[in-house]
């Protein structure tokens, strides 16, 4: 699909500006505009990548099977990093790489937590190809950006080798790669204090 792309600067507070929390209320990303949506009528928006994938693949026709079998096996994934993948990783990244003080429980708690998910990954891996069958579908779209930063999780990806090879065969998706360079260019690193602040301080919590 033809799109254009709006970078959203997190260290200088752009995902709290008016324009952007008209789109996104919970003021993350990503999030779409659809200026040409399948009913003709004015743009649609939608936020949340759980959310943005099924918009798509109903859109398209693509990436989520059509009969019910089919299509609750990729949903129930896809519901299982919106649960777990997605939150609990990014609490184990927080108290592993962010956190001001290394608080032991907190460390602990979410890279052990980061462990049991992916043996849920590898057991699935280890029957299939992909998470939901034979075919890569937004179930695989949603779990490998968190799969990118494994050793951040405590992750040796020695012990799930069929994670990491269902990892090395998305990662070498044309489109994948079209879309990590895009990352690449535009993400801008959280080193300075204000910056972390704006991420993880009172700023986000002030009333918009």
């Amino acid at each position: 699909l033809p799109y254009r792309l709006i970078g959203v600067n997190i260290g200088k507070g752009d995902q709290f500006q008016p324009d952007f929390l008209k789109i996104a209320p919970n003021n993350r990303m990503p999030a779409i505009v659809d200026h040409d949506p399948a009913d003709g009528g004015k743009p649609i928006s939608v936020f949340e990548s759980g959310a943005i994938l099924l918009y798509l693949a109903s859109k398209t026709g693509k990436l989520l099977p059509k009969s019910d079998r089919a299509k609750f096996e990729v949903l129930q994934w896809l519901m299982f990093q919106m649960g777990g993948v997605g939150p609990m990783l990014g609490q184990a990244h927080h108290f592993r790489i962010y956190a001001p003080e290394k608080i032991d429980y907190a460390y602990d708690r979410y890279t052990n937590e980061a462990k049991r998910l992916y043996n849920v990954l590898e057991k699935q891996l280890s029957q299939q190809s992909y998470l939901a069958g034979e075919h890569y579908s937004i179930a695989d779209i949603a779990c490998f950006p968190w799969t990118r930063s494994a050793a951040n999780q405590g992750i040796d990806w020695a012990d799930y080798p069929q994670t990491k090879r269902w990892f090395d065969a998305i990662n070498e998706r044309p489109a994948v790669q079209r879309g990590l360079k895009v990352l690449a260019d535009l993400r801008k690193p959280l080193t300075d204090d204000k910056s972390k602040d704006i991420l993880f301080g009172n700023t986000q919590y002030t009333k918009k």
